[in-house]
């Protein structure tokens, strides 16, 4: 499925609720200014043209700015250490764990952090959720997602796998 094909599945499926605030070009430029390098096309869109944040799987993706926010997120966990430049935090999970888009990467794949059950190394953290936004996207559009009760009773489910970037991108 191309980019214009997703982000109109996602445009039917959100505005079928009302129409939520879009982000502004100004958002974006200090959204892109706090990361370091610019939103991937899609992600870029997807907070212009269908809203700024306040749809998605679960607990639906954050705002650019602002508290709570994408860059108040990056920020804070930058901070930490164990966070990687360019990653954007996109989605809070609850307990510490974050879907975030890898914005230095063409693909702009998604990556889960889960830093639950890490005692010391944070590359055990980090995991490739999807390939790419799009891929994302369509797997919650579809119901096949990890997170998805139904996905992950399958015989075929395949979780998130450890993010092979990871080490290299956290030294």
């Amino acid at each position: 499925m191309t980019d214009q094909e997703v982000l109109k599945l996602v445009a039917e499926r959100v505005l079928q609720d009302g129409e939520p605030p879009r982000a502004t070009s100004e958002q974006i430029k200090e959204a892109e200014a706090a990361l370091g390098v610019p939103l991937p096309p899609l992600l870029s869109r997807l907070y212009r043209e269908i809203g700024n944040g306040g749809f998605g799987p679960d607990y639906q993706l954050l705002p650019l700015t602002g508290s709570p926010s994408c860059t108040a997120a990056y920020e804070a966990e930058r901070a930490t250490g164990h966070w990687p430049a360019g990653v954007l935090p996109i989605l809070d999970w609850g307990c510490g764990m974050y879907a975030a888009v890898d914005c230095t990467v063409p693909q702009a794949p998604v990556l889960l952090f889960e830093p639950n059950a890490v005692a010391d190394d944070w590359t055990h953290a980090w995991f490739q959720d999807a390939e790419s936004l799009s891929a994302w996207l369509e797997t919650w559009l579809s119901g096949t997602a990890w997170y998805e009760e139904e996905a992950a009773m399958s015989e075929d489910f395949t979780g998130p796998q450890p993010w092979p970037e990871a080490e290299r991108r956290l030294s």
